[in-house]
């Protein structure tokens, strides 16, 4: 699919019609006055750059745990990266960049420590209460669990934010109010009761770019962690026409290049064929749609910001790879169940004992609750740790802590 490069907006500061307008936001759930100086979704992204949560993202991990070396990509790292790629995509398709970005950073929020293997045992020991979901968890960080303004709780970001951290992925409901992914998570729906998302309508373009830019984010950086850690090897990749076509081109061009700098060079050409195809796409559906706002948008029926049939079946065949490769490798596997191990452990100690948070302000609001109000609360304080510090606490707890190597 070819790209219209004269309707790109790099450099020319324009603001596409069915861009979100930061000077004509839905505003806050609190309301404050504006800033003689930034834009209100520049004041978002600002906001959630500097919450702990942000920087808690440092000693966050997805696949291969902070042990394993400095160089593997963190939730912080990946984050900046989803962040950077997102900014390109809404540039080109003249959509508010800091939009775009702020949605990219906040996304991954909501993660437990140890990746998706932490999130898997923090839902398995509150499924009696309602279970978690890390989308659903970023929207009580940033609405509840940050603490840093004296007159509200959260961050008190605007509805778009909030609606591109919620509904990137698609809309949550359908037109007869089911789920159209399974039951939508109790704390969006709370949420949605004294501040309505629209969760059965699309989201913004920005908060779709960022979806986007997640999926080719992580395609690429876990490829080139599992080179790096050496589950992957070059052969593996030739299995994939996409990765081997790459592949053949950097040979040609570089034919005695160094592993390190061949395996970059396959890495940059993934990300510029992926962001090319996503733009291209987008593009095309643009012009279907024709839409004159960002209401146009939300109702399109359809996803404006995606790959072409052809990326997505090169998307299905990555993912699948680094399932079978990676993800389900019996040394990936073993340290998975020994970080789901220290979450449960964790989660136990904790219900039997609020006390061993350590605390004041958990001990505190925790105190007297219900089984079901205290485990919510004693997920939200798991949920927030890095990987070191629930090392660390279950260390301080348990006689013996698994080995995460």
């Amino acid at each position: 699919m070819k790209i219209d490069r004269q309707a790109l907006g790099f450099g020319n500061g324009e603001r596409a019609t069915y861009a979100a307008d930061p000077w004509t936001t839905r505003g806050r759930l609190y309301v404050e006055s504006t800033s003689p100086t930034r834009s209100e979704f520049q004041r978002d992204r600002d906001r959630i750059v500097h919450t702990t949560a942000f920087r808690r993202l440092k000693h966050k991990t997805q696949v291969f745990i902070a042990q394993d070396g400095d160089h593997y990509r963190t939730r912080l790292t990946h984050t900046i990266e989803v962040a950077q790629i997102a900014r390109a995509l809404a540039r080109a398709l003249k959509l508010d960049e800091d939009l775009a970005e702020g949605v990219a950073l906040v996304h991954d929020f909501g993660h437990t420590p140890f990746g998706h293997t932490g999130e898997d045992a923090l839902h398995e020991v509150l499924l009696p209460y309602g279970g978690f979901d890390h989308n659903a968890q970023s929207l009580r960080i940033v609405t509840k669990l940050e603490r840093r303004y004296a007159e509200f709780d959260g961050i008190n970001l605007t509805w778009e934010s909030l609606e591109g951290l919620v509904k990137h992925n698609g809309p949550l409901l359908k037109k007869d109010g089911q789920g159209t992914r399974g039951p939508v998570p109790q704390p969006i729906l709370d949420y949605c009761e004294i501040h309505d998302l629209e969760l059965a309508t699309f989201a913004s373009l920005e908060a779709q770019v960022a979806a986007i830019a997640d999926d080719i984010a992580y395609n690429t950086h876990d490829i080139d962690d599992g080179l790096r850690s050496g589950y992957l090897t070059f052969e593996m990749l030739e299995e994939i026409p996409f990765l081997a076509g790459l592949m053949d081109e950097v040979r040609e061009r570089y034919p005695h290049l160094e592993k390190s700098r061949f395996t970059h060079e396959i890495m940059r050409r993934q990300i510029t064929r992926m962001v090319e195809d996503v733009i291209a796409v987008a593009q095309k559906r643009l012009s279907e749609v024709k839409p004159k706002s960002v209401k146009d948008v939300r109702e399109a029926g359809k996803l404006i910001a995606t790959f072409s049939e052809a990326m997505s079946q090169t998307d299905k065949q990555i993912k699948q790879m680094l399932f079978k490769r990676i993800y389900r490798h019996p040394d990936i596997m073993r340290i998975r169940a020994g970080a789901a191990k220290i979450v449960t452990d964790l989660f136990a100690a904790y219900m039997a004992n609020p006390k061993e948070m350590q605390s004041h302000y958990w001990v505190d609001h925790i105190t007297g609750l219900a089984d079901a109000p205290k485990a919510r609360h004693v997920g939200d304080y798991l949920a927030g740790m890095t990987d070191t510090y629930a090392i660390s606490a279950h260390r301080r707890l348990f006689d013996r802590t698994p080995d995460l190597r």
